[in-house]
């Protein structure tokens, strides 16, 4: 959307305010205005021809401007090839979003490659999640030895005996340490 570019930075100067970006308009908007107005159109059509997609290259010319807008006064006054710097940055935002193609496609072949029955519903995530909140926490509340035991028993499926040699203490002392934790357990579930 093309729209008069003054109101254009007179609507988004509260909004940069309200996420913390300090943009002084008075100082700015003629200069901002002005490369805005030369260069938006030039700059869509570069994007649109690296993406070939209007939506995304709106996005990222958008963004590119945005920076812009946020740069420090100093460097916007000292702006001498305004299309070499929107290029630069219309760049370096083109491999923020190539990287983020590629992580959500690495995430997708994950989740496809998946056997049916291991896939978990949100529902099932989200209860998966918030037991290991609480066991989390109830091995928080533990000591050390008595996490230690606990994990090396339920994890690792070690033997009592081998547990007291690893935490050189006795087997009776990880018998108590597992009561313990067991304990904590049972408070965990009421």
């Amino acid at each position: 959307m093309i729209c008069d570019n003054e109101n254009y930075y007179q609507l988004a100067a509260p909004c940069l305010a309200r996420i913390g970006v300090p943009v002084n308009i008075a100082q700015s908007s003629e200069s901002i205005a002005g490369i805005y107005s030369h260069h938006h159109g030039w700059l869509m059509r570069w994007l649109r021809a690296k993406l070939q997609c209007a939506d995304h290259a709106a996005d990222l010319a958008h963004d590119t401007f945005v920076r812009l807008l946020t740069a420090p006064p100093e460097n916007r006054q000292s702006l001498r090839e305004p299309r070499a710097y929107l290029t630069t940055v219309a760049q370096r935002l083109l491999i923020d979003h190539y990287r983020r193609l590629s992580l959500e496609q690495a995430w997708l072949e994950t989740l496809a490659q998946q056997p049916e029955l291991l896939m978990q519903s949100p529902e099932e995530r989200l209860l998966v999640r918030e037991a290991l909140q609480r066991i989390d926490a109830m091995l928080d509340g533990l000591p050390p030895l008595v996490r230690s035991a606990f994990l090396l028993a339920h994890v690792d499926g070690l033997g009592y005996g081998e547990i007291a040699r690893r935490l050189a203490v006795s087997e009776r002392s990880i018998k108590r340490y597992m009561v313990q934790a067991f304990e904590r357990c049972i408070l965990l579930v009421l």
